[in-house]
């Protein structure tokens, strides 16, 4: 790691430096969209919601969907579009289908089907923000300032957009990913703050203890995540006419992450498990409202239990989106390939099955922890809700800032491979 920030600021390698700079110029612009309020917006009479997933939405968001800031909806409209485009695309719309299997070309249609999805439903969600956030301001639900703000919502996402593929062309790294990352990085600063004031509030040196102790778990967790996050099982592959010896041979693999499905499943789980407090806040029946707040909320037992269910069901479902064992095996058996002591085709499918099914049950018990730390958290009294330790948002800063200085460790290898040719 250190080598690697040493060739960053060698002076030879300036055009990496214009890049990181221009990445952060660009991070920059993010965050400081992010304090500026939609105009006609008075923040301090905001009808806020306290929904989960709003909260979740907010996180990600760094507090912008918080304060209705120009960059309220970020670039959640797109990823949630990206995600539908990929379920679809998976034989059941046979349009979509047919783009992803024509390579490079259907990848770059798929890609503008996905942007164009993204912004129309950035329109929606920003009218429905509007309506649930503004419900005073005015009569009838096409009222023209819910459309106004919906629309300066959407221009926001828009130009977030943008920016990411700016960073993605001329700077380090994934542009829309880093964005998602600069916010929740953003409104750390703003939650220790908060933390050392709640703890410190009765007692200074117990207070004092407390945080300190705070900081230490909140670390702890960080490494933990790290680790999870490098972690993979590997399936030793040997192909036809090839040899592995132990003078130059090289052993061939195939890696599986310990947690393929990322922070997705933690996602569609907070959706889910908040449609139901989403509906009583328009329904307004007291007895639906009271059976919703009695057990389907995560600070619940019930609710709690069902959001730990979900975590693990949709982690099981989006591992196997992704990773298909029977065309894995398929590939394999085209390229000559085969994994030793399993017979090809049928057999070599319900070994990956069975490979991936018992990692996938340590990285949904990783991804429930790290989802259940911040809720049980927040049962603590004289907390903030601001305050929490470990979270979604932990799991997304630690995966792109370990992707993204991956690519960067590349591009500084390929250089110094290219220069050494010469």
């Amino acid at each position: 790691m250190f080598a690697t920030i040493k060739q960053i600021f060698n002076a030879k390698n300036k055009d990496i430096q214009k890049r990181i700079l221009f990445t952060l110029a660009c991070l920059f612009v993010f965050v400081l969209g992010k304090a500026i309020i939609v105009p006609g917006i008075d923040k301090y009479q905001l009808g806020v919601t306290n929904l989960e997933f709003f909260q979740l939405i907010n996180i990600i968001g760094g507090g912008a969907l918080g304060q209705f800031s120009i960059f309220a909806l970020g670039v959640m409209p797109y990823i949630t579009a990206s995600i539908i485009i990929q379920i679809l695309a998976m034989d059941i719309v046979p349009y979509l289908s047919e783009l992803k299997k024509q390579g490079g070309t259907g990848r770059n249609e798929l890609n503008k089907i996905t942007r164009i999805s993204g912004i129309a439903l950035a329109f929606v969600q920003g009218y429905v923000y509007s309506f649930a956030f503004l419900g005073s301001a005015g009569s009838g639900i096409l009222n023209i300032e819910y459309l106004q703000f919906a629309l300066v919502l959407t221009a926001g996402t828009c130009l977030l957009l943008w920016i990411g593929d700016q960073i993605t062309a001329k700077g380090i790294g994934n542009g829309i990913s880093l964005i998602i990352m600069a916010g929740i990085i953003s409104s750390m600063p703003t939650m220790f703050a908060t933390a050392f004031n709640d703890l410190t509030q009765n007692s200074s040196i117990i207070g004092i203890l407390l945080f300190i102790l705070y900081i230490i778990v909140y670390v702890a967790i960080t490494i933990g995540v790290v680790y999870v996050e490098g972690a993979e099982r590997r399936i030793n592959v040997q192909y036809a006419n090839k040899s592995n010896s132990s003078f130059g041979g090289r052993q061939n693999y195939i890696p599986f992450k310990l947690n393929s499905a990322g922070v997705m499943p933690v996602i569609f789980s907070s959706a889910l498990i908040s449609i139901p407090s989403f509906i009583a806040s328009f329904v307004k029946n007291d007895s639906f409202t009271n059976f919703v707040k009695q057990y389907l909320l995560m600070n619940t037992p019930i609710g709690f239990s069902l959001y730990i269910i979900l975590i693990f069901v949709f982690a099981y479902f989006y591992t196997f989106m992704q990773i298909k064992p029977s065309e894995m095996s398929e590939n394999l058996n085209k390229n000559g390939g085969f994994i030793p002591g399993v017979r090809p085709g049928k057999e070599t499918t319900e070994y990956i099955s069975y490979v991936i099914s018992r990692i996938t049950i340590v990285g949904a018990l990783f991804l429930a922890i790290l989802a259940g730390i911040p809720v049980l958290f927040g049962l603590i009294p004289g907390l903030s809700q601001n305050v929490s330790i470990g979270g979604t948002g932990l799991l997304i800063v630690v995966g792109v800032a370990l992707e993204t200085y991956k690519q960067l460790e590349s591009q500084l290898q390929s250089r110094s491979y290219r220069k050494g040719r010469r």
